[in-house]
């Protein structure tokens, strides 16, 4: 006797899949399904254009000044001239400062440093010229004294070829400015007589 052929799988989920579908139609699902569907993802609304406000334009033709200047006329500098003044002056003062120098003895050794904002403002640290350190300066540490032209004096710190602590007061109880040119003499191994040839005087001079 033959035995009966059993069914394979594919056509026991055929025949499921059938039967599942039969009973749904039954039920009405299909339909509803169809229906949540359409709710849960509703159309986007559409962006609406907006115009942008058209912005006004700037009026500068009268543009609030100063009470200090508003009763003179406006300055007429050309561009970079305030600039270029300020270069002529400091350029004026070391040249000043270079006339100076060479009216002193030449038995002591001097050179000109002009001041920038480094050793008078920030920082307050005074580099010298390289060669004058190695030629005529202490290979070491050592304490400076400074002598200006009244014969006072200040003690500063010679490090690296530079003035550091003690030169900042200096500085500051001869008010030196940024461009003012210093004449240095090396009148002894560790002592400097100091001349100062300042950038206003050269202002000055411009506008007698």
């Amino acid at each position: 006797m033959v035995a009966p052929k059993k069914p394979n799988y594919e056509d026991c989920r055929q025949k499921r899949m059938e039967e599942n579908r039969k009973r749904m139609e039954e039920l009405n699902l299909t339909v509803l399904v169809q229906s949540l569907r359409k709710i849960s993802s509703p159309k986007p609304a559409p962006m609406k254009k907006v115009n942008p406000t058209p912005r006004k334009p700037l009026d500068l033709s009268a543009v609030r000044r100063s009470n200090r200047v508003a009763d003179k006329p406006p300055l007429n500098y050309k561009k970079g001239s305030i600039k270029l003044l300020g270069i002529r002056w400091r350029e004026h003062a070391s040249r000043r400062a270079e006339e100076l120098r060479s009216t002193l003895q030449s038995d002591f050794r001097s050179f000109v440093r002009p001041m920038l904002q480094s050793h008078v403002s920030r920082g307050f640290s005074l580099s010298l010229p390289g060669w004058f350190c190695k030629s005529y300066l202490p290979k070491r540490d050592e304490i400076m004294t400074l002598v200006d032209e009244d014969g006072a004096e200040w003690q500063t710190k010679y490090h690296m070829k530079a003035f550091s602590g003690g030169w900042k007061q200096f500085a500051e109880d001869h008010e030196l400015a940024y461009g003012d040119a210093l004449v240095f003499q090396l009148i002894k191994p560790t002592v400097f007589k100091v001349y100062i040839i300042r950038v206003n005087q050269a202002e000055a001079s411009e506008h007698a």
